[in-house]
């Protein structure tokens, strides 16, 4: 019976090959072709197992190259494979059938420039730090026990949940998760979009603002942690005003984030045991406390017990301290006796002799002593005021007898020094002038007249001559009119007329 191959005629007489012998034939043909080539490109991932052996890749800015060292050719290199490293690499291409891959077995390396990202990175690196942005006086030290936590990684990947567990098993903390890309072309901006996010949180709000960030991603390669290396993801890390734990990659992984948060973790894991403490640690840690302090108190209140006790017995007993001043109050009171006894004899001689006194000097022999002595006195007084009184009228008479004389000078003295001021007054008077042909304008009450405005204001008025004669003037349609009219002798005035 014929076979469906037979009957296809599509087929024709292709032969079939089975999956390992079309890989077999793939692989004899790549080591057939390429047994020794010399590959130039930039190390990327570059992995280290427990084995010893060294996997990695070599790329270009248009494909990647999975290359292999074994174990012994590794620990023989002068120059070991580091990420970011352009070299030249001699070996020999194969394929690995069980991932159906080439890729190329590296037998020595050397080295053939600084790769073009990791140069940008160095430049990038350089910049910043120019700026201030990785001093060391801008890290702030991360608090002891967050109360709130908050991660900015992906949602859905290990590392949020490498993080959860490691915090419920050390100390459990209320997490904010602020979900982002962490690999492609807009992972950089959510990052930073995040961390700026949490410092804008208002503290006590609806939604607590954390007293931590972590920033965690798992490892991968120079271009999957690319978006850490942004500069806007280290601007934002560098001002945030909240302590932040960077956690990107792996141990041997570094990215410029690292250089501005104020702790880089070498894990996720890491980050998630720098951010708490282990409490069984801190609860065993106060217990420990709390019975060191025990036995210090216990300790020192044996040690006070002792203490006491041994002064206890060094002290003496109080009967005995107390009979020696028992014995130093009794000499004492039987001395304040016998002195007491002798100041009363002295205070009793003492009045004896004071009343003798007193009986000597009576009110009544004073009383008349004083007499005595007031009456010598009085007669002394009443010969010295007679002696007194005839030395003052002896030393007066002189003088009455010069007092006429002196009187009788003087008022001739005054009497000539008032007819000379007189005679001043008489020729600097008004009616010496008036004798030269003047004359006084009156008004009708008896004042000086004394301008042309006053006259015509003042309407009659009158001229005052010598001897007191007086003419009244008076205005008709304008004109003045002098009445005559003999007046009144002119009365004395102050000053003028006799003097005695």
């Amino acid at each position: 019976m014929p076979s469906d191959t037979d009957t296809d005629p599509q087929l024709g007489n292709a032969p079939e090959y089975s999956v390992s012998e079309i890989s077999g034939a793939l692989k004899r043909m790549v080591e057939d072709q390429f047994g020794h080539v010399r590959v130039r490109g930039e190390i990327g991932r570059v992995s280290r197992p427990a084995s010893g052996h060294i996997y990695l890749d070599l790329k270009d800015d248009r494909a990647v190259l999975s290359g292999v060292i074994w174990k012994g050719n590794a620990a023989r290199m002068a120059t070991k494979p580091e990420q970011g490293l352009e070299v030249i690499a001699t070996g020999r291409l194969t394929t690995f059938p069980g991932q159906s891959k080439y890729q190329i077995v590296i037998e020595s390396i050397e080295p053939a420039g600084v790769g073009a990202l990791m140069a940008l990175l160095e430049q990038r690196r350089k910049q910043l730090a120019a700026e201030g942005l990785f001093d060391s006086d801008r890290k702030k030290p991360l608090p002891y026990l967050p109360g709130v936590i908050g991660v900015v990684t992906s949602p859905s990947g290990a590392v949020i949940r490498d993080i959860l567990h490691r915090l419920r098993d050390r100390f459990p903390r209320h997490v904010l998760i602020w979900p982002t890309r962490v690999q492609g072309e807009t992972a950089a901006a959510e990052v930073a979009a995040g961390i700026r996010g949490f410092n804008a949180l208002e503290p006590g709000g609806k939604i607590p603002r954390p007293d931590l960030i972590i920033v965690a991603r798992g490892g991968g390669s120079v271009e999957d942690l690319w978006p850490f290396n942004e500069e806007v993801v280290v601007r934002a890390a560098a001002d945030s005003a909240i302590p932040l734990i960077s956690a990107v990659g792996h141990e041997t992984d570094t990215t410029l984030i690292d250089f501005a948060s104020d702790l880089r973790a070498p894990t996720p894991t890491a980050a998630a045991e720098h951010a708490v403490p282990v409490r069984a640690d801190l609860v065993a840690q106060v217990m420990d406390m709390a019975t060191r302090q025990h036995r210090v108190m216990t300790r020192r209140l044996d040690k006070a017990r002792q203490d006491v006790r041994s002064l206890a017995r060094a002290l003496p007993r109080p009967e005995r301290l107390l009979e020696m001043q028992r014995q130093r109050l009794d000499v004492t009171t039987e001395r304040l006796a016998g002195q007491r006894a002798r100041m009363f004899l002295e205070r009793r001689n003492a009045l004896t002799s004071w009343s003798g006194r007193l009986e000597a000097r009576r009110p009544q022999a004073q009383l008349a002593q004083s007499r005595k002595d007031l009456d010598a006195l009085g007669e002394r007084l009443i010969r010295r005021r007679g002696t007194a009184i005839e030395q003052a009228r002896r030393a007066l008479e002189p003088q009455s007898a010069r007092l006429p004389r002196v009187f009788e000078q003087h008022m001739a003295k005054a009497k000539q020094r008032l007819e000379q001021s007189a005679r001043i007054l008489i020729s600097l008077s008004h009616e010496g002038v008036l004798e030269r042909g003047f004359a006084l304008a009156l008004d009708g009450k008896g004042k000086l007249i004394s301008s042309s405005d006053a006259a015509r204001a003042a309407g009659p008025f009158a001229l005052e001559f010598a001897r007191g004669d007086r003419v009244t003037v008076l205005a008709t349609d304008g004109k003045p009119v002098a009445i005559a009219a003999k007046g009144k002798p002119a009365s004395k005035r102050k000053g003028q007329g006799e003097l005695f």
